[in-house]
């Protein structure tokens, strides 16, 4: 297995495919990084020679903030939406959906589950 930016990348699968195995890079980013590094996507990781592997790490480093920077990032930016005591932060602080969705009805993914009254007994 190849590791590239702390990340163990899957073998037998396509170069463009298993690096969206790392945080921060999805299809077209993967694509575009194959194509800076001049490799063809459709080659399968195991095939990679090391001065592949390092033109990838050079690229991933310079060019991207990726895992570990990126987590990072994001939850600075929700710690100071927090901070500032604005609407989307105040909800983060509650934990409800930040974006206008109904809560009424949905919402379970970021409620939990429901929390029925009664039903416990002695």
């Amino acid at each position: 297995m190849a590791r590239i930016a702390g990340v163990d990348i899957p073998n037998n699968k396509r170069v463009g495919t298993s690096l969206t195995y790392i945080f921060g890079i999805g299809d077209f980013r993967a694509e575009e990084i194959c194509v800076k590094a001049k490799i063809d996507p459709e080659t399968k990781t195991r095939d990679l020679t090391e001065e592949q592997t390092r033109s990838i790490i050079s690229i991933l480093d310079k060019e991207y903030r990726v895992e570990g920077t990126l987590r990072t990032e994001n939850s600075m930016n929700i710690q100071r939406l927090m901070d500032i005591g604005c609407y989307r932060g105040l909800r983060h602080r509650r934990k409800l959906p930040c974006r206008g969705q109904n809560t009424k009805n949905n919402a379970r993914t970021r409620k939990g589950p429901k929390s029925r009254p009664g039903g416990k007994k002695k």
